[in-house]
C-alpha cells in the first residue's frame, strides 16, 4: 500500500542508523546515530545526508556543527582541525594554572576552534582571552567559542600579534601541530582527507612550530608567567632540549596515558 502524502515521515530509530554507521566502520556508531539524529530532528531528508555522508568518510563533528570538549560545545565546520579529547588534560592544567593567577592573561596560539582558551574563559569569565591562528576560517569559529571582547588575531604562532601584549601573558596554553612529516602514512584517512595538513604536520621531526613558539615566548610572558604545549612524549627529550637552548628551564607533566605530554616553562 502506497503512504499518503499527508502520512507523516517517519525518521529510522537509533538502533537501524548504528546498524548502518556500524556496518561502515564506526565504532561508536549508537553515540553516533544519537547525536545524527538529535541534528536532524523531524527533517528525515536532512538526517539522511548526514547519514550518508557520515557512511562515506566525513568526520562527525564537522557534520554536526559541534564538538563535545569537556563541559563544552564548541562550533567547528568543515576543513577545519576537530579538537582531540587528549587535549583536555592541556584545558585542565591551563584552567587551574589560571586560577592561582590574580589577574590571568591568556593567550592560545595555533588555536584552532580555540579549546583551551574557550575552557578557561568558561571557568575564569574575568580571564583577559587572546588566541591567535594563521588560518582565517577556523579563526571564524574560534570567535563563536571565546566570549565577545576577546582578542582574535591572523598570526603565525607568536608573529602577528599586537605589540601591547609583550610582557603581559601570564598565561600561554597551545597544541602547535606536532605530526612529523615522515608519519603522514599513520595518520588517520579520515584527517588526511577532512582537516588541513598545516594544522596537522610540523616538519620532519614535528617540532618545527615548537622550535619557532619556544624561542619567541620570552619577550611575551609577564614575570612568572606559564606556558604549556602539548607534546608526543616522544619529542619531549628534543623540546626540552632546544627549551635549554633558549634559556628556559623545562619540566614535563606527563599524560596518564603515556602517549602526550605538557612541556611546561616559566618566565623567571
Amino acid at each position: 500500500m502506497s503512504r499518503s502524502p499527508d502520512s507523516p515521515v517517519v525518521s529510522p530509530s537509533i538502533t537501524a542508523i548504528a546498524a548502518r554507521l556500524r556496518a561502515a566502520g564506526c565504532v561508536f556508531a549508537e553515540e553516533e546515530a544519537a547525536i545524527l539524529l538529535d541534528a536532524a530532528v523531524d527533517d528525515p531528508a536532512r538526517l539522511e545526508s548526514l547519514v550518508e555522508r557520515r557512511i562515506g568518510g566525513e568526520p562527525l563533528e564537522p557534520l554536526v556543527g559541534w564538538v563535545q570538549f569537556g563541559a563544552l560545545r564548541l562550533s567547528v565546520g568543515p576543513g577545519v582541525f576537530v579538537p582531540r579529547q587528549r587535549s583536555l588534560r592541556l584545558a585542565r592544567a591551563a584552567v587551574r594554572a589560571a586560577r592561582e593567577q590574580e589577574r590571568p592573561v591568556v593567550l592560545e596560539p595555533f588555536c584552532g576552534v580555540a579549546p583551551v582558551a574557550a575552557s578557561v574563559a568558561a571557568a575564569l569569565p574575568d580571564a583577559e582571552i587572546h588566541v591567535a591562528d594563521i588560518d582565517p576560517a577556523v579563526l571564524e569559529y574560534a570567535r563563536r567559542n571565546v566570549p565577545a571582547g576577546s582578542g582574535v588575531y591572523a598570526s603565525d604562532g607568536l608573529t602577528g600579534l599586537p605589540s601591547e601584549l609583550r610582557g603581559r601573558l601570564t598565561l600561554v596554553a597551545a597544541v602547535p601541530p606536532y605530526i612529523p612529516t615522515v608519519e603522514h602514512r599513520l595518520v588517520p584517512r579520515e584527517a588526511l582527507d577532512h582537516e588541513p595538513g598545516a594544522a596537522l604536520f610540523a616538519g620532519p621531526d614535528g617540532l618545527e612550530h615548537v622550535t619557532t613558539l619556544v624561542d619567541g615566548l620570552s619577550g611575551w610572558l609577564a614575570p612568572g608567567g606559564l606556558a604549556l604545549v602539548e607534546l608526543n612524549r616522544r619529542q619531549y627529550r628534543a623540546a626540552a632540549a632546544l627549551a635549554r637552548r633558549a634559556g628556559w628551564a623545562p619540566r614535563a607533566r606527563r599524560s596518564s596515558d603515556g602517549q602526550t605530554v605538557l612541556l611546561e616553562l616559566r618566565a623567571r
